[in-house]
């Protein structure tokens, strides 16, 4: 696929695939050292997905094979195709339930472009071959928790390929009991009540009719330990407990996306299936919009479609697209911070959410002032009006691309009149009326200013006698600055403000209007700023004045004084009559929207916080401190158990600490304890283990390994016990070098920094502070246009694997490498390979991206900083990790880190054990097979007029999709890497707020002051609604949960962490002897109470809310003492003597 690429980007390619060459090697030589668990390095790199498939499944041939259908068949296809191969033993012979399962599980990693965990061990427990009532043989398939993480699309179609696996065993269908059918909807229903909500609402009765038809049997591990009531113990369930994969499948996918479902079908031609017809025309999306849940602190800055919201505008910035949107930085600002580039913006529509960035070419927000002056937001003004701010009539700006509306299937919605479009009606009116002849189109304007307009609509603007004469003579409608929010008010309102205009003072200067004194009236105050037309107070006059005074009475028509406003035209109809020019809508679409997840750039921790994975149990106390374990000699731990075949000593280790020589793992039986040489105890029949409580020499250890870095920390966090199949462990010299440069290590023995995604497809050498000469050795020679990159301003096209990483990584990127170079130099005996001192220092060294729901990480270059707390990549970067930028994060870490320190003998033992740990490295990204919403993203430099007219129409964005340039129409050639357009610029995609406010509050109480405050200045949100929402969505939920929490609580040892359902009759710790304590308390219950009350009496709520408080007080008090001098009553106070 590179192949495509041009000669310059194929030297790209080149260039990293050399660097990653490099640390393979370096990497290798340390790992022959015998030091890690394996003596190569453990990560795989794979070319393209076939070949991330073929090293999951672990079948030869397999990658050519997918490869070559590829080439003639859509992705579906392929994995339905391979998936028969399989069963006919085109890959080798299996048994049938191995066979189902392997085909299952790769058709399913063939949708999920290889990368998703889920589709692999972890989301697929098992495939089973069992036995209807009748004797007859079906298909089951269990699903695990993390098959959420496949996709819901995706993970519906797992039943489908398991059918069409199921048909071609020859297999019967699943024949459910009435009992089994009742259990699934029981334990749905459970689910729902006791561990969380589904995406879908759905009723039993489509269960009901769902399960009854399901060909194969849909089930699962237990996800949890809440066991159902009804239903249980029934012969072909093995679990009492709730399966919430299968829950979800069905749910989520099979029902809930049952018209995506029936759309695969339908391509691949599998019967049996037409039932989906009838689920899907009663299936209802859940109400999850963007206000079903609102937690204290993060405000809603719109209510559904309000006027005065955000108003929609079409484009992609180069900061925007794959789910990012954008604001004015100004809006930023105006909404005291709670916004900032990165946050998390939960939206009405196109999609669920979107990160959000500053652009400053569209609008900022309108706001009114406590003097009653109304005035559009600036850079000139807003440090002089910040602390003056009353309301905020109109928030701004929302841009939000074309890829978003297709991506989601959704219908387009009238845009507003913006600059662009202005610019686009300019251009088709001079080819029109003036047959492209721009020179006689200007008659009074000059040529290089009509020429400025449309080229560049954003940069110049005309002035409003200028604008008025273009739209008399273009016959085009008025600019848009000079266009106010008129369908906000009705032909009557507009009546009423003509009125006005006629019987104010009006004063003209060579017969245009430059200043309006009218009567100060509540009426005409409320209709000016419902219009957004700046204006201001003066003693008992309302003045509207220059450029607003002369746009506003040319609009109302008051050259035609004696012209009639009618009641049966609508408010911009009688304004085209009265001006004589067209008045576009300004604003017809609104978006809801309010704040979500705050950004974050921030160090990867377990919790608790580790620097080496290795095991102290309990002598390391609280912080499993191996400098306060090893002041005994040694400890009994469980560990790995090797023995030396020359002088058979026991160790750890994979050389012999005594003789040198390379151990071996020795067996030992879990149940009488004896060491074995085989992998069966002959005496017990159980399987053996590889490792054994066994005494460590701790204290020899850790003095050694100090010894060897020439460093002694206070403190080195390791953990109680290892969670790995073989309980290996990683070498103390490892925690000992992350405690001297503060450190902390993940479960598969890496360094990371987690950042939130946003997507960046140019920049300018200035934002991201890097030489132009650094850039030019990186390959940046030009810049988007094809000029020679000279200057700092010029705007370049970012490569499709180059990051820019928030300014915070830096410090602890540059930590990171110096302990890599330690650890080779030190422990390896290996030159150092990083030398890095400075920021700059780490410009054009490789990481890798990983996201948490995946295995495969994507092979990234730094390239530059940025202020803010995200990480910026190209969108098919992200979408390359099986990611969009909705407001998740993503890790990123050193490439040497990985391939050095990354073992798969260190992760946990566990289902989801192996997600989010980098078993594979995409190391050269093809468009082709990242996710479909990449290809769908729009990369066109503008949008044409018929897309604007399209909009005012609502079409569906699939429909018209051929007259926007998206990825996926450049398929196929050397554009689909580079070329790439935006058609809104902005001045610095650092621009804006940095971190949002929510992050600064510390306390909740601040957060919700905050945010109330907000509501309260923000025209488009009632208050006393969002109150109401809070208590309802949150602190209701919160204290209940936490009530019932505290009665069903377990108890905690505070020496070792054990827990325990019950409180032992000893009343101490059976294991250590500690003490025991709650895990639920008296303040995590009541946190919200007064809080909750505050928000009742404040917003004078019904006597709803007032009576659900007093309950649930009522209920608190009846559960604790109240008062000072209050006794809890103690249990012999019921018993009689």
């Amino acid at each position: 696929m590179v192949s495509k690429a041009t000669a310059s980007y194929r030297d790209y390619f080149d260039d990293l695939e050399k660097s990653l060459n490099t640390i393979y090697e370096f990497s290798k030589r340390a790992r022959k050292k015998g030091i890690d668990p394996k003596p190569f390095p453990e990560i795989k790199i794979a070319d393209d997905l076939a070949g991330l498939v073929e090293g999951f499944m672990k079948m030869p041939g397999l990658a050519n094979r997918i490869r070559e259908l590829s080439l003639k068949m859509s992705r579906e296809k392929v994995a339905f195709k391979i998936a028969e191969e399989i069963i006919y033993g085109k890959f080798g012979h299996l048994s049938e339930e191995e066979a189902a399962g392997q085909a299952i599980r790769t058709a399913l990693a063939i949708l999920t472009e290889g990368v998703t965990a889920a589709v692999y061990s972890e989301g697929i427990a098992k495939v089973s071959i069992k036995s209807n009532p009748d004797g007859s043989k079906y298909l089951a398939i269990y699903f695990a928790g993390p098959i959420r993480s496949a996709g819901g699309t995706e993970s519906a179609l797992t039943p489908v390929i398991a059918d069409f696996v199921r048909q071609l065993l020859g297999l019967e269908i699943y024949k459910p009991t009435e009992e089994e059918i009742g259990r699934f909807v029981e334990e749905l229903r459970l689910y729902e009540r006791e561990v969380g909500r589904f995406q879908y609402r759905v009723s039993d009765e489509q269960l009901r009719s769902a399960l009854r038809h399901l060909p194969v049997e849909v089930t699962g591990t237990p996800s949890n330990r809440v066991e159902v009531s009804s239903f249980r113990n029934l012969p072909r369930v093995e679990t009492n407990c709730l399966r919430g994969g299968a829950l979800r499948v069905v749910n989520d996918g099979i029902v809930g996306r049952a018209s995506k479902v029936l759309a695969v079908v339908e391509d691949i031609e599998i019967e049996g299936w037409d039932w989906l017809k009838e689920i899907r025309k009663i299936v209802k999306k859940k109400d999850s919009g963007f206000m079903a849940d609102v937690p204290a602190g993060r405000p809603i800055l719109c209510f559904s479609s309000r006027t005065g919201g955000f108003r929609l505008r079409y484009g992609r910035s180069r900061n925007t697209g794959l789910a990012a949107v954008a604001v004015h930085p100004l809006t930023m600002a105006t909404l005291q911070n709670f916004l900032a580039g990165g946050t998390q913006l939960k939206i009405e529509t196109p999609g669920k959410s979107g990160v959000v960035v500053s652009v400053d070419a569209i609008e900022p927000p309108v706001v009114r002032l406590e003097d009653g002056s109304v005035v559009r937001v600036s850079f000139e003004n807003f440090e002089e009006i910040k602390d003056k701010i009353n309301k905020i009539l109109f928030l701004g700006d929302l841009l939000v691309s074309f890829g978003d509306f297709l991506y989601n299937n959704k219908n387009l919605l009238p845009s507003g009149y913006t600059e662009e479009w202005w610019a686009e009606e300019i251009q088709a009116a001079i080819a029109k009326n003036f047959n492209g002849d721009i020179e006689k189109a200007a008659a009074e304007t000059s040529v290089s200013s009509l020429t400025s307009y449309v080229k560049d609509p954003f940069g110049t603007k005309p002035k409003i006698q200028e604008a008025i004469r273009l739209s008399e003579r273009l016959k085009v409608p008025l600019h848009p600055y000079y266009t106010y929010f008129w369908s906000n008010i009705t032909p009557e309102e507009l009546r009423t403000l003509r009125s006005w205009l006629f019987s104010a003072k009006v004063k003209t200067q060579n017969g245009t209007v430059i200043e309006i004194r009218g009567p100060m009236r509540e009426d005409i105050k409320r209709l000016l700023e419902k219009i957004c037309i700046p204006h201001r107070i003066a003693g008992q006059e309302i003045v509207v004045e220059k450029e607003e005074a002369t746009a506003f009475a040319y609009t109302l028509g008051f050259r035609k004084p004696h012209e009639k406003i009618t009641d049966s035209a609508s408010t911009l109809q009688n304004l085209n009559r009265l001006s004589g020019i067209k008045i576009r809508n300004k604003a017809p679409t609104f978006i809801g929207a309010r704040v979500g997840r705050p950004e974050k750039a921030k160090r990867r921790e377990m919790k608790p916080v580790v620097q080496v994975l290795f095991p102290v149990g309990l002598s390391g106390g609280s912080q499993r401190d191996l400098m306060k374990a090893c002041k005994k000699d040694a400890v009994q731990v469980e560990i790995v158990r090797r023995i030396c075949p020359e002088c058979n000593a026991i160790t750890f280790k994979r050389f012999c600490p005594r003789c040198g020589s390379e151990t071996t793992p020795s067996y030992v039986c879990p149940k009488c304890g004896r060491a074995l040489e085989k992998e069966i105890c002959p005496i017990c029949k159980v399987n053996a283990k590889t490792y054994a409580r066994q005494a460590v020499p701790l204290k020899t250890l850790v003095n050694e390994a100090c010894k060897t870095i020439g460093f002694t920390p206070k403190q080195i966090k390791g953990v109680k016990g290892l969670t790995n199949r073989t309980k290996t462990p990683e070498p103390i010299e490892k925690g000992v070098l992350r405690a001297k440069y503060n450190l902390s290590v993940y479960k598969d023995g890496t360094v990371r920094f987690d950042a939130t995604n946003v997507p960046l497809t140019h920049f300018k050498p200035s934002e991201i502070r890097v030489s132009l000469k650094r850039l030019k050795e990186l390959g940046y020679t030009h810049d988007y246009q094809g000029r020679p990159l000279v200057t700092n301003d010029q705007i370049c096209e970012l490569k499709i694997q180059d990051i820019i990483i928030p300014q915070r990584s830096v410090n602890y990127l540059i930590r990171t490498a110096n302990f890599i170079d330690d650890l080779l130099e030190k422990v390896y005996g290996l030159p150092r390979f990083y030398n890095v001192r400075r920021p700059e220092d780490l410009v054009g060294h490789l990481v890798i991206g990983l996201a948490p729901h995946t295995c495969a990480g994507i092979l990234g270059r730094i390239i530059g900083f940025t202020k803010l707390r995200v990480c910026l990549a190209h969108p098919l970067w992200h979408s390359a990790k099986r990611r969009d930028c909705d407001g998740d994060e993503d890790s990123i870490m050193l490439a040497l880190d990985a391939f050095l320190n990354f073992s798969e003998e260190y992760l946990p033992n566990q289902i989801g054990g192996i997600m989010d740990s980098p078993l594979f490295l995409i190391c050269a990204i093809n468009p082709q097979e990242v996710q479909r919403q990449a290809h769908e993203m729009d990369v066109a430099t503008k949008y044409s007029l018929e897309f604007y007219e399209n909009t005012l129409k609502r079409v569906a964005a699939r429909d018209i999709v051929e007259m926007i340039d998206i990825l996926k129409h450049r398929f196929g050639s050397p554009a689909e890497f580079e070329g790439f357009g935006f058609t809104i610029p902005t001045s610095d995609i650092n621009a804006g707020n940095r971190e949002s406010v929510y992050k600064s509050l510390k306390k909740m109480t601040d957060k919700l002051k905050a945010s109330l405050k907000l509501a309260e200045k923000i025209d488009a949100v009632d208050p006393a609604r969002v109150a109401e929402i809070v208590l309802t969505t949150h602190f209701f939920r919160d204290i209940s949960g936490n009530l019932r929490a505290f009665t069903t609580q377990s108890f905690r040892c505070k020496k070792c962490n054990k827990r325990f359902r019950r409180v032992p009759l000893k009343g101490v710790c059976p294991e250590c002897g500690g003490e025991l304590t709650q895990t639920v308390y008296r303040g995590g219950i009541e946190k919200y109470l007064e809080d909750a009350r505050n928000l009742v009496e404040r917003y004078g709520m019904s006597d709803y809310y007032a009576q659900r408080l007093a309950l649930i007080e009522d209920e608190i008090f009846s559960l604790f003492a109240n008062g000072e001098n209050a006794k809890q009553t103690d249990l012999s106070k019921f018993m009689s003597n």
